[in-house]
């Protein structure tokens, strides 16, 4: 076991169960001294206990590892400032935050009310930055940290029915980029895991054939690996039943149409624009604004 986190403290939202449980054993098991912070709430959010916290504890302590339970909503500003100074009254330190809390409330845009909307904004976008918000200074100050956000495949790709909970979870995406960019300097680095897991939000969803391959334990090697100190930086990894891999936001190489050119023009040349034959990925959005000015610099296919 090579990638160790033993002197490390990890801190994991909605740890309670599912994927952030099975993240919370395994850097247990991997030496690291582990917060175990969830509400307790149902899959849309509502009621709260740290009961689950406190269980995952003790299977912790069960194996020999070390963990305090935190009962806070990632939502509230109290909560995760008292989350954040258990933590460093306990441990001294934080060196990876892996924000995993999530809520779903899945219904057709057309249906869905806009309370429901806010509420999954609230928890999976706000839920993350506050959180991050809150170690992020300690980190810098350590030198250290290693931040995983949580995205999906709906807000990569959509998926009916989740027009909330797509926006959130590649607005994480966003937030991720731009804070790779800023951790640098201070060694944190910021990464992205995109889950495919069966777990109870996916209870429903994930035909029982198909649940028992997709075990969230399959998802946690990703997450552990973007955490440990020699992890890469800015990377959305999607892991589930023992694949993994890496997806990336890419952009065509386009056309320069001049500045003449009206609606009429880009329609005639969509195909063109739409190629992606050599399509790039842009690190920061410096590099796609520099694509723009090398292609001003070629005469316009139209005018």
């Amino acid at each position: 076991m090579s990638i160790r986190f033993d002197g490390k403290v990890v801190i994991v939202t909605g740890a309670g169960g599912g994927l952030g449980r099975c993240h919370a054993l395994e850097f247990a098991r991997r030496g690291a001294r582990v917060v175990v912070n969830d509400l307790g709430g149902s899959v849309d959010g509502t009621g709260g206990s740290s009961e689950a916290a406190q269980k995952v504890v003790a299977e912790i302590e069960a194996i020999g590892g070390t963990a305090i339970a935190n009962g806070a909503s990632v939502t509230d500003d109290a909560g995760v400032a008292h989350l954040v100074k258990q933590t460093m009254d306990a441990y001294g330190r934080i060196d990876v935050l892996i924000a995993n809390a999530g809520i779903l409330r899945d219904k057709s845009f057309s249906k869905m009310e806009l309370k429901d909307f806010e509420a999954v904004m609230a928890v999976h976008v706000m839920g993350t930055v506050k959180p991050t918000k809150a170690v992020w200074q300690i980190m810098r100050d350590q030198q250290y940290g290693r931040i995983v956000v949580t995205t999906s495949s709906t807000g990569l790709y959509g998926n009916f029915g989740q027009t909330n909970y797509g926006a959130a979870k590649l607005g994480l995406v966003g937030f991720m980029n731009t804070l790779k960019l800023e951790g640098a300097k201070d060694n944190i680095k910021v990464n992205a895991i995109s889950p495919v897991a069966a777990t109870r939000m996916t209870e429903g969803i994930i035909p029982p054939a198909v649940f028992e391959m997709l075990k969230p334990e399959y998802v946690t090697p990703a997450v552990v690996f973007m955490a440990s100190e020699d992890a890469p930086t800015g990377v959305i990894m999607t892991a589930g039943a023992g694949i993994f891999s890496a997806a990336q936001i890419i952009e065509s190489t386009g056309v320069n149409l001049g500045h003449g050119a009206d609606a009429d023009t880009v329609a005639d040349y969509w195909t063109k624009i739409s190629d992606f034959t050599g399509a790039r990925h842009y690190t920061m959005g410096g590099e796609q604004t520099q694509k723009f000015m090398e292609r001003l610099q070629e005469k316009p296919v139209t005018g």
